[in-house]
């Protein structure tokens, strides 16, 4: 963050509640022409402190409105293994973020699915496939209290 400026950090501020602003607008609220704001927004994007540019979907208008958090041990830690099981679950689309953690389990999975029944189905033919599953803990979300996507800068 040593080479932004507060003018760069006001830019990702904005392109993070509103990816869609036109440059215009973007310029009128910095008090600053387009041209120096169009041209901010493109070293920010080259030099990697924008990544991409997505859509959030509503999840419950989507049919995928159970949130899962599967905590997962495995059997061994041989960096096969680990290797492998990354592979695998980066593949299954239920699983839409993952984390490799300390303490009692190695990985925790988010899962978006549509309900009981799709979570079951997901455990029994996709997840128990996975070699070297030691065993896992399911955490039901009844209720989503607080989600952002927004850094705190």
């Amino acid at each position: 963050m040593e080479n932004l400026d507060s003018t760069d950090l006001q830019i990702l501020r904005h392109l993070q509640e509103d990816s869609d602003i036109n440059i215009k607008d973007l310029a009128s609220k910095l008090f600053l022409t387009a041209t120096p704001i169009y041209e901010r927004i493109k070293r920010l994007e080259r030099e990697g402190y924008i990544m991409k540019y997505v859509a959030l979907l509503d999840k419950k208008k989507m049919n995928l409105g159970m949130i899962v958090f599967c905590n997962v041990r495995l059997k061994e830690h041989a960096r096969n293994v680990g290797s492998n099981f990354v592979r695998d679950i980066v593949a299954l689309p239920e699983i839409i973020e993952s984390y490799n953690i300390a303490g009692d389990y190695d990985f925790m999975l988010k899962i978006l699915v549509k309900d009981m029944e799709s979570y079951q189905d997901f455990v029994m033919n996709k997840l128990s496939t996975i070699e070297n599953i030691g065993n896992t803990q399911t955490i039901f979300v009844m209720g989503e209290i607080k989600h952002s996507t927004a850094l705190n800068f």
